[in-house]
């Protein structure tokens, strides 16, 4: 089974990274909501006028941007802050993410791979994924990974790694698992297999037929308009 829309998660310390690479080499169209995460907080933006107003100009870097490490300590120490700055952040990440997805969809892209770190936790995407596929590492890789990557103690990686859902719950909800508790090379043939299968799907076909028609009315509505203003 293939799809069109195709979500991508994993953890911290997983290697979702490793396997976006490949991904990245095969051409396939990806959409990084975690670049997108950072373009709508820039300096001026809607989105970064409200969080100064509701977190204050401390968390501000010297250039006028958000501080991430000062803003990311708040918020995981404090539940309602994060859900806050989510509510904040989170429509204009949504929009320029479809905006996106159309872009690739127009284009011919057989499909469309969302990377969502928290796509798991969230829930609410999901449905519009056909299918959702999970990079994961057993827990003692995890845990050994990050404390290697970002000098933390035990204590410290254990704790960030709670704040999220376990990767062994996450993969019950998963269509696709890619394992990356190994070798590179291994996880490297699995992500060229999952390729192949998406590759063969037709299903993108309709989706694309659907969005161009409704692309092509469109564009036809708006120069009947401006024919009418300008006549």
């Amino acid at each position: 089974s293939t799809m069109f829309l195709v979500g991508l998660s994993g953890g911290i310390a997983s290697g979702k990274s490793t396997v976006v690479a490949v991904l990245r080499e095969l051409g396939c169209a990806v959409i990084d909501a975690d670049v997108i995460a950072r373009q709508v907080v820039q300096p001026h933006s809607k989105a970064h006028q409200q969080i100064l107003q509701h977190f204050g100009t401390e968390i501000l870097l010297e250039n006028g941007e958000i501080d991430r490490e000062a803003l990311g300590n708040i918020i995981f120490s404090q539940p309602e802050k994060r859900r806050l700055l989510n509510s904040i952040t989170h429509p204009e990440i949504l929009k320029e993410m479809l905006k996106q997805v159309l872009k690739y969809f127009v284009l011919g892209y057989r499909y469309v791979i969302l990377d969502i770190p928290l796509l798991f936790e969230t829930r609410g995407l999901t449905r519009f994924m056909k299918y959702t596929v999970l990079v994961y590492c057993d827990p003692p890789t995890q845990l050994e990974r990050l404390m290697k990557r970002s000098g933390l103690g035990v204590a410290e990686a254990e704790a960030r790694i709670s704040s999220q859902l376990p990767l062994d719950e996450k993969r019950k909800w998963a269509t696709h698992v890619i394992d990356n508790s190994g070798e590179r090379e291994s996880t490297r043939r699995q992500v060229l297999r999952l390729h192949a299968s998406l590759e063969d799907s037709l299903h993108f076909l309709w989706a694309r037929l659907a969005v161009g028609t409704a692309v092509a009315g469109f564009g036809g509505l708006v120069f009947l308009l401006i024919r009418h203003f300008i006549s």
